[in-house]
């Protein structure tokens, strides 16, 4: 156990490393950070690497077991609507402890917070439980995500431009580090049972997830028309010694100790309920998924006061810095770098690859995944400063973007167009909203644009770059495939489409042997 603790705490180093040197190469060049401030980013910085350690072993040794036991034993029950509304139960509950989604609630003023909430959570359960219908009957992800994403564009005509780009950033939110981990491996376990192969039926349940939320906000949006949305201005805590840099982080503690409490609670309730009604599991495999739990607790704990007190007032401090440069032009190469570095301290892209690695037995490796994400994220934060730069509409990237995604979704192997899409959900994290949304802030306020409508839109980016990436690794797959093996057309689809036909052999063979 403490072997695979250094182990992991070795990854998440040389994860959250890149990006802190980056930040202190700035801080000694062109953005001068003060030293209170840079003192919370290195405390944070260590946190972070500890924290994500601690929750990476916590996610295999308890969320992706208990997600994939749930999501099997649910896809054996003959009772479909039972079913759905236990799924449905669980993405409102579940969405209502993301603790991701509790910043963005803050951020509109005009709107309750419960009201957001509620909203947003009630929009990831019906989708759920469209996810689930989509698994059981084989309908085909690439159709429903265009139906879904034209009827999301055809509502956004009829809401304010201030809901726009908070109800595009809320489809990345809701699919935060204790959401995605349960919700992958509970597709897993219910595609055991669907029509399509496994493989192919996997994922696609956080890019179904992601929609729910989107369409959701932009329909309370219609009901806040002659709301006037008031953002306000973040400030950077007065920090000047180690004294006060570690009260900053001693009031952060109990806070996110509340939030993971509140968050992994309906988790563990469901499973609690499953264990005693149908699972029944034995006593070793429950006292290691216990073990795991709290090292899932502890890290995500660590992992989010570091970025929130720590990660977020740099964020913020850099970008206005740049911003204010007579060549703030640079915030757009900047800019890039941090967001290609940054997506590797992400916790649940490590999840994703390795579900993604799992699933098709090597076929698609972490590396390659790892590259398209930070390729993704560093063209979403380009684009986003060029939007900070200029003021141009959220909507004239989101639209061209998600058209080229979704007509993507034809040309590609089906499992490519899953993984892509909820790897979208999976980059947007809490890194995203707690240094790449403050940076995007810090720069529109120190060029005095609208921060509702030109710095908020970051998550959304994040989250529709990979879509993109990710499917073009799939077109150089499926063109290396052709290249590379000699086949009749006939052939060549079914090795296209379901990647490896020795994939699902490997994992009956797997479970077989207890591996």
């Amino acid at each position: 156990m403490k072997k695979r603790l250094k182990e992991k705490i070795a990854e998440s180093l040389t994860s959250v490393l890149p990006i802190t040197a980056i930040v202190l190469l700035l801080s000694f060049t062109l953005s001068p950070m003060p030293i209170g401030t840079l003192m919370l980013f290195m405390l944070g910085a260590v946190l972070l690497i500890v924290g994500m350690g601690f929750f990476s072993l916590g996610a295999d040794m308890a969320m992706l077991p208990m997600g994939d036991a749930i999501g099997e034993q649910m896809s054996k029950s003959r009772r479909l609507t039972a079913t759905l509304m236990i799924c449905f139960v669980i993405g409102v509950f579940i969405t209502m402890a993301e603790p991701d989604l509790q910043v963005l609630a803050r951020q509109v003023p005009a709107v309750p917070d419960l009201v957001i909430i509620l909203t947003v959570a009630v929009g990831v359960g019906l989708f759920l439980v469209i996810s689930v219908l989509r698994t059981r009957f084989g309908l085909p992800l690439s159709w429903l995500l265009v139906g879904l994403y034209i009827g999301v564009f055809l509502l956004s005509l009829f809401v304010p431009k201030e809901f726009l780009a908070v109800a595009f950033d809320s489809g990345g939110v809701t699919t935060g580090p204790i959401t995605v981990p349960f919700l992958m491996a509970f597709c897993v376990g219910v595609a055991a049972q669907g029509k399509e192969s496994a493989e192919d039926s996997s994922f696609g349940m956080v890019a179904l997830c992601s929609i729910g939320p989107i369409l959701a906000v932009l329909i309370m949006g219609m009901f806040y028309q002659s709301t006037e949305i008031v953002y306000t201005p973040f400030s950077i805590p007065s920090v000047f010694t180690s004294q006060d840099a570690s009260l900053q982080f001693a009031q952060g503690f109990p806070t996110y100790i509340k939030e993971v409490s509140i968050g992994l609670a309906p988790i563990l309730a469901m499973f609690i309920i499953f264990q005693v009604v149908s699972l029944r599991l034995r006593r070793r495999p429950l006292i290691k998924m216990g073990v795991g739990v709290l090292y899932t607790f502890i890290g995500l704990v660590l992992f989010l006061t570091g970025a929130n007190v720590g990660f977020m007032p740099a964020g913020h401090f850099i970008g206005e810095a740049l911003a204010s440069l007579p060549y703030n032009w640079i915030l757009i190469p900047l800019g890039m770098v941090i967001g290609y570095f940054i997506v590797a301290a992400e916790p649940a892209v490590h999840v994703l690859n390795k579900q993604v690695e799992e699933v098709t037995s090597g076929a698609i490796p972490p590396k390659a995944m790892s590259l398209s994400l930070s390729i993704g994220v560093a063209l979403s934060i380009g684009i986003s400063m060029i939007r900070v730069l200029t003021g141009i509409s959220v909507m004239w990237v989101l639209v061209p973007g998600y058209a080229l995604a979704l007509g993507l979704t034809f040309f590609v192997p089906k499992i490519f167009t899953a993984i892509a899409f909820d790897s979208g959900g999976v980059a947007s994290g809490p890194m995203t909203a707690t240094f790449l949304l403050p940076f995007a802030m810090g720069a529109c306020q120190s060029l005095g644009g609208n921060v509702l409508t030109d710095a908020f839109g970051v998550v959304a980016m994040v989250a529709m770059t990979p879509l993109i990436t990710i499917q073009v690794l799939g077109l150089a797959y499926k063109y290396k495939t052709r290249r590379v093996t000699e086949v009749t057309p006939t052939e060549e689809a079914i090795l296209t489409d379901d990647i490896i036909d020795y994939t699902e052999e490997a994992q009956r063979h797997g479970k077989d042997t207890g591996d």
